[in-house]
């Protein structure tokens, strides 16, 4: 992996794509302005105060526009523009052949062989097999919460699928929080590059019996925070905010398949016809074929 500031991001797809995108952006706006006869020294003069203008008070409002924990998680999930989901395609397989081991255990030896594994999954010899997934609280505690309503014969599979539907709703609503903090900003910001503007109209004004040549340039300098405010909002806050979702949405897909797989086994299906459920709802670039699942699934140690 390669560290990018404070951001820790392998050298993979996403991240190369997304420093392609940066470079494309910069060479495309500027190149563009110099090639029709702008002189750059305009805006590189003017852009340090604007940029600390908007910058400044767009992430001054985001503080005090958002809670203390999004503005953490917003932070943290930044590295996501450039990572990508968090769950890969071996992440898909070893979900549907947890999911297939802890079924089939119920199918052979019934609910109280499980017990142990639900109660204290940390110990557990069935989920210690897949640890990415161990370390994901949120995936373990679903799981293991889905299984204990059943336990308690909560076997209606419309009304789980509602509880579980609403406990979904609920994480993927907090989850995506960063990416509506992050649009909000983009939102914003080009209205800030219009206060740094008409700040620089102010200084103009001031120097009104100044030569026309002087007066030229600080007008520039001042429509330079127009320029800045809508560049930046458009150019890369606002597609950040959009990657942000597209990661969302992707990442929450992981804990649906979890949902649907358990549905489908309380509708009484066989585990191999619940986990082929599951796995046609693995995205398409992930998911493993039928004979590739099957064999994976052929070959798994029997639960202890």
């Amino acid at each position: 992996p390669s560290r990018v500031g404070w951001l820790t991001v392998g050298w993979n797809a996403p991240f190369m794509l997304g420093l392609i995108a940066i470079v494309v952006i910069f060479a495309m706006v500027f190149g563009s302005f110099i090639m029709g006869g702008g002189k750059f020294d305009i805006i590189a003069h003017a852009a340090p105060h604007e940029v600390m203008c908007i910058m400044g008070a767009a992430v001054g409002a985001f503080m005090l526009g958002n809670k203390g924990e999004v503005v953490k998680a917003t932070l943290k999930d930044l590295k996501k523009v450039f990572a990508g989901p968090k769950w890969k395609a071996q992440d898909y397989k070893d979900l549907l052949s947890l999911l297939f081991t802890i079924l089939k255990l119920v199918r052979t030896k019934g609910m109280i062989a499980l017990e142990q594994h639900i109660e204290n999954p940390e110990q557990s010899s069935i989920f210690q097999q897949y640890p990415k997934i161990m370390h994901d609280h949120f995936a373990v505690e679903f799981i293991c919460d889905t299984l204990r309503m059943i336990t308690m014969n909560f076997e209606d599979p419309h009304q789980l699928e509602d509880v579980m539907e609403k406990i979904l709703e609920k994480h993927h609503h907090e989850a995506a929080m960063p990416q509506h903090a992050v649009q909000s900003m983009a939102d914003g910001i080009p209205a800030l590059g219009i206060v740094a503007a008409v700040l620089g109209v102010i200084k103009t004004m001031s120097s009104i019996s100044a030569p026309v040549e002087i007066l030229g340039g600080m007008i520039g300098g001042a429509l330079v925070g127009t320029f800045l405010g809508v560049f930046f909002a458009y150019g890369f806050i606002g597609p950040m905010a959009n990657k942000l979702g597209q990661v969302y949405d992707q990442d929450h897909q992981f804990y649906l398949i979890i949902k649907g797989i358990l549905v489908s086994h309380l509708q009484g299906n066989a585990p191999q016809i619940s986990v082929e459920i599951g796995r046609g709802s693995v995205p398409t670039k992930m998911q493993p074929s039928f004979k590739e699942m099957e064999e994976l699934l052929q070959n798994l140690p029997a639960a202890t």
